[in-house]
């Protein structure tokens, strides 16, 4: 009998008079009953539903959000008489899919999540918003309401929504803390103008890079450049758009300034080097940067280097270029696992604090 009610209200949403304060679906008020069951037999009683009515019934448990005890009262008397006192259930994304996997194959499961979840685009939007930076999320955010920010910083990783919340200010952090400890499921159409705005007021802004960004992004394609093509193109540069390529030039990381690297550092790098590319690389720097080089090591180290470097027949330069660019890369590869430092540019300040 409960089955061919749950399969009337999926269909027709029969009933709806009930549900005087909230307009309500079949779907969701099927929905609302089976999380009233619980997994273990809502699961034996979804198990002799269509798989389009498994569809509808979790598409509408994943945007439920929270629902009154009266409400819930007023669906669970369309269906089963003796219950009366119905306690406020939340309906997310989370439930729903806890609800699928304990009956229905792992196939299966995926393919009713992915049409829930919507295109990919939708799907991957808090992980690139969370991908920007704290001081632009937390710009974005002084503007909006902090019932609002609650429920973004609610959406991210943790990491991020602790290092943007002090950004905010100690009176707007606070409240809005407290405004995420108390937080229930928010109604689904309420997130998707959330996430909506973001999308159309910050991910596609911020997609655009800025013009730092863009000058950082020709400089590593410079660094990486074969030596003769950057120094045949770099006169034109110079005459036509001076202040823009004196700007990316100040931002190049080149093997030369490797030399300008703490001893230890620079001879971490050395050390992880394979084979004949430090010897290689070193054939073709200028004589101050091998001594630079060559005065990192320990006595005995750098006598079997040295040694090495004279016992080498002619290098090709594209060979030297190569061992180059890779002892570039390592070297940072090493300090974003923040293993060294690197050079500073000329307009950045080392800070002490």
């Amino acid at each position: 009998m409960a089955v061919a009610n749950l399969k009337r209200a999926t269909s027709s949403g029969a009933n709806a008079a009930t549900a005087r304060r909230r307009k309500l679906t079949g779907p969701q008020k099927a929905a609302i009953l089976f999380l009233c069951l619980g997994e273990k037999r809502g699961s034996a009683l979804l198990q002799q539903l269509d798989d389009i009515e498994i569809q509808q019934v979790t598409r509408a448990m994943s945007g439920l959000g929270s629902i009154s005890s009266e409400t819930v009262e007023q669906v669970l008397n369309d269906f089963v008489e003796d219950i009366t006192n119905g306690g406020g259930v939340v309906g997310s994304f989370a439930v729903a899919e806890n609800l699928l996997r304990s009956l229905l194959p792992g196939e299966q499961v995926e393919g009713i999540l992915k049409d829930i979840r919507g295109p990919l685009k939708e799907r991957d939007l808090w992980a690139r918003f969370g991908a920007l930076s704290e001081n632009v999320i937390a710009n974005y955010l002084k503007g909006e309401h902090e019932q609002t920010i609650a429920a973004i910083l609610s959406n991210v990783k943790t990491d991020v929504a602790a290092k943007v919340l002090p950004i905010l200010g100690p009176e707007k952090m606070q409240n809005v803390v407290e405004r995420m400890i108390r937080m229930e499921a928010v109604p689904h159409h309420m997130m998707k103008q959330i996430e909506e705005s973001l999308q159309s007021d910050i991910i596609n802004a911020g997609a655009q890079p800025t013009t730092t960004e863009q000058h950082q992004r020709m400089a590593d394609l410079f660094n990486k450049l074969d030596r003769n093509a950057f120094d045949a193109m770099a006169p034109a540069l110079e005459e036509s758009i001076p202040d823009t390529f004196d700007a990316i030039k100040a931002k190049m990381f080149t093997f030369e300034d490797l030399v300008k690297m703490d001893a230890m550092d620079l001879a971490k790098i050395m050390r992880g080097m394979p084979g004949n590319t430090l010897p290689t690389a070193l054939r073709g720097a200028s004589q101050a940067a091998r001594d630079a080089f060559l005065n990192a090591l320990p006595a005995r180290s750098r006598d079997m280097l040295q040694e090495e470097m004279d016992s080498m027949g002619p290098v090709r330069r594209r060979e030297v270029s190569a061992a180059q660019s890779m002892m570039l890369d390592y070297a940072r590869t090493l300090a974003d696992e923040d293993q060294v430092r690197l050079p500073l540019s000329d307009d950045e300040d080392d800070e002490m604090f």
